[in-house]
């Protein structure tokens, strides 16, 4: 297996399920508990969704916070089944297993308000047929919402250039094992992929990180047609 490739990162959420499982309920994760998690939450349901796909839903935190809000349907799906299986215990939405290409394929028979994808685009060839095929998804004025790590934050010393990056579990506990690989996309083109696949970019946003000042995350909303 080629370690930098879309199957490693799959293979590397099968491996650390459990432990991701716990850091996620237990809010370890600090970027997250002081704004990401509250800005994708935001940024859902500025769309006033009747109904939102969360795709790479991991164990369902994001798909019960939503669900909470009062969407009346919630949808998850991922490729790792510990993690789907993680999700239907808590509740709070229709949870199934479901590889990117299988939506790529045109296998996810959905049509929702909000598809969502939250820190979950870490891939190269799968990401970019899942972005293609999202406005597939979508009901009439439906949009799409992406949270991504921030490109001019996360490049660190390395060149602004789209390729593969090494991962790292830097800051989580040992019980995380072999990370996944993650392909870095500049934010021109994340928009023209966002663009070339049929949607339209209504709105960026940067939320900051409250000890830092710099952008925690970057999320583009977009539109179908």
């Amino acid at each position: 297996m080629d370690p930098l490739s879309d199957d490693k990162i799959i293979d590397s959420w099968h491996k650390n399920a459990t432990p991701w499982t716990s850091a996620v309920r237990e809010r370890r994760i600090e970027s997250r508990k002081l704004v990401t998690d509250a800005a994708v939450v935001e940024a859902v349901m500025s769309r006033q969704p009747r109904s939102v796909l969360d795709i790479g839903c991991g164990e369902g935190w994001l798909a019960r916070a939503i669900s909470a809000r009062g969407v009346a349907t919630v949808i998850g799906v991922d490729v790792v089944p510990a993690l789907i299986e993680q999700a239907r215990v808590e509740g709070s939405g229709d949870f199934r297993v479901c590889s990117y290409e299988s939506i790529a394929r045109g296998e996810l028979d959905v049509s929702v308000d909000v598809a969502v994808a939250n820190f979950a685009l870490i891939g190269k060839e799968t990401v970019d047929a899942l972005i293609g095929a999202t406005p597939s998804l979508l009901a009439p004025g439906g949009a799409l919402v992406i949270q991504t790590l921030h490109p001019l934050v996360a490049t660190g010393d390395v060149p602004y250039e789209d390729g593969w990056r090494t991962g790292s579990w830097a800051g989580f506990s040992d019980d995380f094992t072999d990370p996944a690989p993650w392909y870095f996309r500049t934010t021109e083109t994340w928009v023209r992929l966002i663009a070339h696949s049929g949607l339209r970019l209504v709105e960026m946003r940067e939320p900051l990180h409250p000890t830092t000042g710099k952008p925690a995350s970057v999320i583009f909303i977009a539109t179908a047609g």
